[in-house]
């Protein structure tokens, strides 16, 4: 066999392949399995360290007297939420005249955040996504921009969420030097990303040989293996969501996170409601924002666990919410927003997969 012919059967071998591993729901069986009971563990680690802020007996207390309508609301909302997130997807894929139901925008973010926990976190949710979405019917240019443009709006609408958290608690004295600094350091990483992604919309080709760069090492770090491709289409998509972005097409997908967002913090709300211990909007704000953020930035964690309830207690404690009710709400806001989306995701994924 000649050597064209060779190159022409592994084209064939590596196009059957990748049918496969699009077909068929054996390597997300083997990843979740590989990870979940990680993150069962680190679930189970924050339950038993959280409580001890205050008394089980208190905490106890406080369960017993929530009230059940005002849970029932909190779930409602977080059922909302995902239904924003629903017309996020469905919007920006409308941007390029594709269609796709805000139904199976819901369930495709679902499926895909329960994927990017045990797979790659956000660039596994994005790959996901833009999978499943492109196996709906959607152009690749629309899949594309529906997994790159809800991180960025949603990562945008915590970022000023954490901005203005950070602001009032400097001006309450709330603010520790070390937690100024911490957080300094984080608005100044963030501002550097910005900067770069920037000037990478005019150097293109500099960019995605950096980034490249950038994440190889990272591979090489981690001794994975790593080929450019991955990151080259994302970066391409990103940069193809900006441009969208640049012309306008950001109104409705803005309209979707920020009804994402708001339902979210609403479940959080209600449940200091169920608790007997409604706060105000502006400590709501300082408490949901930045831990949240942190979460995001600590990619390594899986969902942030650990992280989000960490600094949501300080936070709220700091700004004199008792310490049982602290417990309480955080355990059951995440029960609702994080785990139980978690464990629905998986199924639906698998769903999709055999669709």
């Amino acid at each position: 066999m000649n050597v064209k012919g060779k190159e022409d059967l592994q084209k064939l071998k590596s196009k059957n392949n990748d049918q496969k591993s699009l077909t068929s729901p054996l390597p997300l069986v083997l990843k979740v399995g590989r990870y979940l009971p990680t993150l069962i563990l680190l679930g189970l680690a924050v339950h038993l360290i959280l409580p001890q802020i205050a008394s089980f007996e208190e905490s106890l207390q406080v369960i017993r007297t929530m009230a059940l309508w005002a849970v029932l609301l909190a779930a409602f909302a977080q059922i909302l939420s995902y239904i924003g997130t629903g017309y996020l997807l469905y919007s920006v894929v409308a941007i390029v005249n594709q269609n796709l139901s805000v139904l199976m925008g819901a369930m495709i973010n679902l499926a895909a955040t329960s994927m990017g926990m045990v797979a790659g976190g956000t660039l596994g949710n994005a790959a996901a996504t833009y999978r499943w979405v492109r196996k709906s019917g959607v152009s690749a240019e629309g899949s594309g921009l529906a997994g790159t443009l809800p991180t960025i709006f949603n990562n945008a609408i915590l970022t000023i969420l954490a901005v203005a958290g950070i602001i009032y608690l400097m001006l309450v004295h709330e603010l520790s030097s070390l937690q100024f600094f911490t957080f300094l350091l984080i608005l100044v990483l963030m501002g550097l990303g910005l900067a770069a992604v920037s000037w990478g919309k005019h150097h293109r080709d500099r960019f995605t040989s950096a980034a490249v760069s950038i994440a190889s090492s990272f591979a090489h770090l981690l001794k994975n293996p790593y080929t450019t491709d991955a990151t080259e289409a994302l970066v391409s998509r990103m940069f193809a969501a900006l441009d969208t972005l640049d012309n306008g097409g950001w109104k409705r997908p803005l309209l979707g996170a920020t009804l994402s967002t708001g339902f979210d913090m609403l479940t959080l709300y209600f449940f200091f409601i169920a608790a007997g211990h409604p706060v105000k909007l502006s400590v709501l704000f300082v408490g949901y924002g930045l831990p949240l953020l942190f979460g995001k930035m600590a990619f390594l964690i899986p969902g942030g666990v650990g992280v989000v309830e960490s600094t949501m207690a300080a936070l709220y404690t700091g700004l004199g919410v008792p310490g049982p009710i602290t417990v309480v709400v955080i355990l059951g806001y995440r029960m609702f927003s994080f785990w139980i989306p978690t464990l629905i995701g998986f199924p639906i994924a698998f769903y999709l997969q055999k669709k």
